[in-house]
This record gives structure tokens, C-alpha cells and sequence, in this order.
């Protein structure tokens, strides 16, 4: 299974990692067959992300993907980070094996809930605007 450099540059120095302090909103999501578990927090600034970090527990391809999707939201609005999808984040890595697609999914999961906990935390009911976060895949996962 070969990886991307940008893959392997994701995975040997993640951006974004860690915890932020009095967050807006937290997501977490995992992947029960892996054990991929990730923490996604935001900081929220009128509509946009000032600030994104994550915690994840996994593999090489669940930080890279956690890490670039940090990158990809960070600055942006609410409505633009909803609109970000696994595929763009496996574009955004050059591309990951088909074994480890269950990622990226992962970590667009992880965006829609830490913004699904901060519209909760408003009193607002998130699933008009950020939809029904579904269940990971309980698909096949190598390490």
C-alpha cells in the first residue's frame, strides 16, 4: 500500500493537532472495525472557523486526513467547511489507497459534528443545516 507524499508529510508533521480550550463546538466520530477514533474542536468567529484542532487515535492515514482537513476549514465559514467532502480531502492528499478511503470519510464526519455540537450549544437544532451524521462505514480497514 503506497502512500502520497503528502500523505506521509500529513502523518509526520499533522497540523492542528491538539485541543482548544473553551471550544465552540466538538465532534467525535470513529470507526468501530479500526479503532480510528477522531476529536475534531472549533473556535468560531461570527460564521467562520478562527481556530480548528484535532485528536486522533488511528492510523497514518486517519491523521493525515484529520490533519488536512483541519487545514482545508480553518478561515473559512461554516457553510463553506459543511460543503467539504472526503473526496476533496483525499484530493487535497493526492489520494489515498481504497483501503484507507474510510478516513476521509471520517474526518468530514468529524467537521459536521463538532459543527452539529455548535449549533446545539446555541439552543438551535443542527440537523436542518448540517443533515444527519451517519454512522461510519463498517467496511474493511488495514493497518
Amino acid at each position: 500500500m503506497a502512500y502520497s507524499e503528502k500523505v506521509m508529510e500529513h502523518f509526520a508533521n499533522p497540523r492542528n493537532v491538539g485541543e482548544i480550550e473553551n471550544p465552540d463546538g466538538v465532534g467525535e466520530v470513529g470507526n468501530p472495525t479500526c479503532g480510528d477514533i477522531m476529536r475534531m474542536y472549533i473556535k468560531v468567529d461570527g460564521d467562520k472557523i478562527s481556530d480548528v484542532k484535532f485528536m486522533t487515535f488511528g492510523c497514518g492515514a486517519a491523521i493525515a486526513t484529520s490533519s488536512m482537513a483541519t487545514e482545508l476549514i480553518k478561515g473559512k465559514t461554516i457553510d463553506d467547511a459543511l460543503k467539504l467532502t472526503n473526496r476533496a480531502v483525499m484530493e487535497a492528499l493526492d489520494g489515498l489507497p481504497a483501503v484507507k478511503v474510510h478516513c476521509s470519510v471520517l474526518a468530514e464526519q468529524a467537521i459536521k459534528s463538532a459543527v452539529s455540537d455548535y449549533y446545539k450549544r446555541r439552543g438551535i437544532d443542527p440537523t436542518p443545516i448540517v443533515g444527519e451524521i451517519p454512522e461510519a462505514e463498517h467496511g474493511h480497514c488495514a493497518v
